[in-house]
């Protein structure tokens, strides 16, 4: 698979040879050691020629079920008649394809993958920055791409990126993309990060948004054995980022995403969004302070949501 596809994550190998997680991170670190392959952020690729960033083919077989997850969950967060970033990735492209059925909506963005996915959305205008085309994630980046960001203001920024950590804030390895993004961040009300739980704990060269100015992250529910991503997801909740876990078992995931003896943070929704309560409405006697439903952010039947925030 690795051969054939130049990249694979190790819930994809488990699902396909029908075993655990743990047996594959074992095996694959068994055939790295080998020198047959390259563990990379929760996967494996051919070794040798992904030391610093994985280019879009590799990166695209990555995480897919998680991606689209993610995906599914962060479009809810978008509203008719919005103006948003959405900046360039893997993740972000997933975003767009689903951003295509919201009338009225107006889509910044310097990555081509994106003004792909929404070219034939007949209600959705997508504006694109300038700059020089990078080769390697289909984005305009430059002095052209952040000129072109200038003056602008928009309600979100949806980002992803090559390492989320509490103390860093979401990095990348580029600093010509690591540069735009910066620019895109300046130009929203609010920061929404797209990451799996393989990028929490890894922290890469150039740091493009910090902690403090990440409004929400979503992501998707960690392996149990994931203690790293456990602990990120701890540490970015107690620094008030709101925490977003995508997936069918969302709901008992914002428990086990959690150290042992730490609990989730009480729900605080982004400005505009109603509380969903059991009956239907806002006020109490809802679902408390730990869990809402997927519904609350505007779509559907992705999972539940839990919301990890400092009191």
């Amino acid at each position: 698979m690795v051969r054939a596809n130049g990249a694979v994550s190790l819930r994809e190998l488990a699902r396909v040879v029908q075993t655990s997680e743990v047996t594959v991170r074992r095996d694959v670190r068994a055939l790295e050691a080998e020198g047959l392959l390259d563990r990379r952020h929760g996967g494996a690729v051919l070794p040798g020629g992904f030391t610093r960033e994985s280019g879009f083919p590799q990166k695209s077989h990555l995480s897919t079920a998680e991606k689209t997850a993610i995906a599914d969950l962060a479009a809810g967060l978008v509203g008719e008649g919005e103006a948003i970033v959405v900046g360039a990735g893997t993740t972000t492209q997933e975003l767009a394809r689903r951003l295509a059925r919201v009338p009225g909506l107006t889509v910044v963005t310097n990555s081509l993958l994106v003004a792909q996915a929404l070219a034939h959305a007949n209600r959705v205008e997508v504006v694109m920055t300038g700059g020089t085309l990078r080769g390697s994630n289909y984005a305009l980046v430059g002095s052209g791409a952040e000129q072109s960001l200038q003056g602008l203001r928009v309600s979100r920024a949806f980002l992803s990126g090559s390492g989320l950590t509490a103390e860093r804030g979401l990095s990348t390895s580029n600093m010509l993309s690591a540069s735009v993004d910066r620019a895109l961040v300046q130009a929203a009300a609010e920061v929404v990060v797209l990451a799996d739980h393989t990028k929490l704990g890894s922290d890469t060269m150039f740091q493009t948004v910090p902690t403090e100015l990440i409004t929400r992250l979503v992501t998707d529910e960690p392996p149990g054995h994931d203690e790293r991503a456990a602990t990120e997801l701890q540490a970015l909740a107690d620094q008030g980022v709101e925490i977003t876990v995508a997936g069918p078992d969302a709901e008992s995931a914002a428990g086990d995403a959690l150290p042992p003896g730490r609990q989730s943070r009480q729900d605080m929704p982004l400005p505009g969004q109603r509380r969903t309560t059991q009956s239907g409405h806002g006020g109490p006697g809802g679902l408390g302070p730990q869990l809402r439903s997927a519904a609350a952010m505007g779509e559907g039947p992705v999972g539940r949501v839990a919301d990890l925030r400092r009191r």
